[in-house]
This record gives C-alpha cells, sequence and structure tokens, in this order.
C-alpha cells in the first residue's frame, strides 16, 4: 500500500512539474498536454434529472419541440407521428397532465407565452397537409386560438404573410414576436411582427453574407435586447438589434463541425446553451456583455449518446431546469443546476 502511494505521489509531481513546464518555457507539445487537462476539469453546471418525467410512456413519437411555461408550472412537449397526440402536456415536476392533437399538422418549433389572464402556446407547423406551413396560437387545452399564414399553403408572400416550413419563433412578454422561416424551405429569413402582427423588420435573403441565412432554425433573446439566431446551415449564430434589426455579429469558431440547431439563455443570463443535432450535444458558452459580440467561447458541455439528438430546447424561468426535446431518442429530458451553481446565482 505504501509503493501505491508513493507511486501516486511521484505521478502527480511529474504532471504538475509538466504543466508548469509548458506554462513558462513554451513548449507546444506540453502546452497542448496541459489544455487537455485543464479541458477536463471544466465546470459542471447541470445534471440530468433522471425521475423526469414520472412516466416516459407517455412518449409516443419524434420529439421534435419543447416548451417551458413557467408562470403555470406547466410544460409542452411537440411530438411527431402517425395516430399520436402532437401536444403533450406535463407539469415542471414531471406528471402528465392531458394531450391534444386539434389542428396540428407537423410541429417543430413550439413556445410557451403565458400571461397573467391567458394561458396559451404557439405552435409552428412544417406539414404538408390543411394545416401546414402556418404558426399557430393555442390554448392550454389544444383551442385553435390564432392562425399566422396561409393554412395548407407554402409561399413567400409578406401581404398576406406566408410561410414555408417555419422552424420557431421567440415571443416577448410585449406580444412581438421573432420567427425564423424556414426549416429547408422556400423561405430564409429573420421576422419581428408586432403584438398586431404588423411586420416590423425583417431579414430575408439566402446566403453567406451578414443577415443572410441558410436553415435559420432558432432564435433567442437576451437581457440586452439582443435577437440570437441559430443559422445552421451557415454553421454560425448571427445576432441582431431587436429594436432596429440592425446586425450586431457573429460567432462561427465554435461551429466548425457543425452548425447550431438550438439557442437559448440560462436563467441567470451568464451563458447561451447551444444545441448541436447530429454530434448530439450541448455547448454552455459565454454570454458578451452588452455593446459587445466578441468571439464564442465553450465554457462546458454536455456530450449526450449517439444518435439521441437533440433538436429543440427551452429553460425554465423559475428553476433555471433545461428541458431538451430529442428526436432520436424520442423523449424529453430534464436538466437541473447543480447546488453550486444555481447558489451563485440566487446570492
Amino acid at each position: 500500500m505504501a509503493k501505491f502511494w508513493v507511486c501516486a505521489a511521484g505521478a502527480g509531481f511529474f504532471l504538475a512539474c509538466l504543466i508548469l513546464h509548458s506554462r513558462f518555457c513554451g513548449s507546444p507539445v506540453l502546452r497542448n498536454f496541459a489544455f487537455q487537462v485543464s479541458w477536463r476539469t471544466e465546470e459542471i453546471l447541470y445534471r440530468l434529472d433522471v425521475d423526469w418525467p414520472e412516466y416516459s410512456e407517455y412518449f409516443t413519437g419524434a420529439t421534435f419541440g419543447v416548451a417551458v411555461d413557467s408562470l403555470n408550472g406547466l410544460v409542452y412537449v411537440a411530438q411527431r407521428g402517425d395516430n399520436i397526440p402532437k401536444v403533450l402536456v406535463f407539469t415542471e415536476d414531471g406528471c402528465f397532465l392531458r394531450a391534444w392533437n386539434y389542428t396540428v399538422d407537423t410541429p417543430h418549433g413550439i413556445f410557451a407565452a403565458s400571461t397573467l389572464h391567458e394561458q396559451s402556446v404557439w405552435i409552428t407547423d412544417v406539414g404538408s397537409g390543411s394545416y401546414g406551413h402556418t404558426i399557430k396560437k393555442y390554448n392550454s387545452f389544444g383551442d385553435l386560438v390564432q392562425v399566422l399564414g396561409t393554412p395548407g399553403k407554402k409561399g413567400t408572400g409578406l401581404n398576406p404573410l406566408q410561410f414555408d416550413n417555419p422552424a420557431e419563433l421567440y415571443v416577448e412578454d410585449t406580444g412581438d414576436m421573432y420567427i425564423v422561416d424556414g426549416d429547408g424551405g422556400l423561405n430564409n429569413r429573420l421576422i419581428k411582427l408586432s403584438q398586431d402582427f404588423m411586420i416590423l423588420w425583417l431579414h430575408g435573403e439566402n446566403g453567406t453574407e451578414p443577415a443572410k441565412f441558410n436553415i435559420p432554425h432558432s432564435v433567442t433573446l437576451d437581457s440586452a435586447g439582443r435577437v440570437w439566431v441559430a443559422d445552421r446551415g451557415n454553421k454560425r449564430i448571427q445576432v441582431f438589434d431587436k429594436d432596429t434589426g440592425e446586425w450586431l455579429g457573429a460567432w462561427t469558431n465554435c461551429f466548425t463541425e457543425e452548425g447550431p440547431s438550438s439557442v437559448r439563455f440560462t436563467l441567470d443570463g451568464k451563458y447561451l446553451i447551444v444545441a448541436q443535432l447530429n454530434l448530439s450535444r450541448l455547448l454552455f458558452v459565454a454570454a458578451p456583455p452588452a455593446g459587445s459580440i466578441g468571439d464564442c467561447s465553450v465554457i462546458s458541455t454536455i456530450q449526450l449518446a449517439d444518435q439521441v439528438l437533440p433538436h429543440l430546447l427551452d429553460v425554465s424561468g423559475k428553476t433555471g431546469a433545461i428541458f431538451v426535446a430529442e428526436i432520436g431518442a424520442k423523449q424529453v429530458q430534464k436538466y437541473v443546476p447543480l447546488n453550486s451553481y444555481f447558489l451563485s446565482f440566487g446570492s
């Protein structure tokens, strides 16, 4: 036993010497080695809640989207498949409440936009049937309230407004909404609508230049008034001013392997969570301060199993929990902040 501890101490001392030598003597090989060691000690921010939901048997299709209604403690799941309910409603604790399927063809993105007076959820529908190519508002029980677009007919028109495979939307408390349209269709555009559905500004061309898109797949806002778009086909995130639509910058250096599929900010706003679909990975990227975009800097990662395929995600505005819709695993998983991280935010 004594020999074991002597060997362990010697190995630790040797490793420390290597790292110090790489820092002060500039050896590229050792610098690379030291970087790998430090990478493995990256901060772990979240853990999987293996008990969510209480019964996973309710997932009967490919789960494409998830939305958290933090005001009412609800989680909406959008799934695809034949002869199954397209929307499942759970509590944030994992209790199944109900399911519905009215006027939903092929759901893609979903966003909960409840107020004190109304429980509502918006769904982007990319189906080719009579309800497809639209963005629809429902109440919590599945009653259709509002339809944007021309049901069953794809298009590029602005008056009346038409969509082709609208991917996702984000709705502010004011009622203003940001729409990314589309997921491989005719359109590659970002549209801001007022609460009465008038176009306030848009960027709408296919391309690789600033403010052009190739499969804009997800959209979110930060507290500094910036709009963040997952420009998946171009392997980048683009950033805009929410009031003027002015292009502010882009991140590309974190997405050389694969473009971003989903974007949401952590509850404290310190990190942008990015899902990468085919890599089955979640990135936690440091959020830049107001007035600066800078470069993408990954602080932490969650590597999922192969073929899990995280598609879209959402974050609880109360607990900070992350809910991830996984089309490969056909489930939604919940990740909760570790105590040290959550307490530091609450202090």
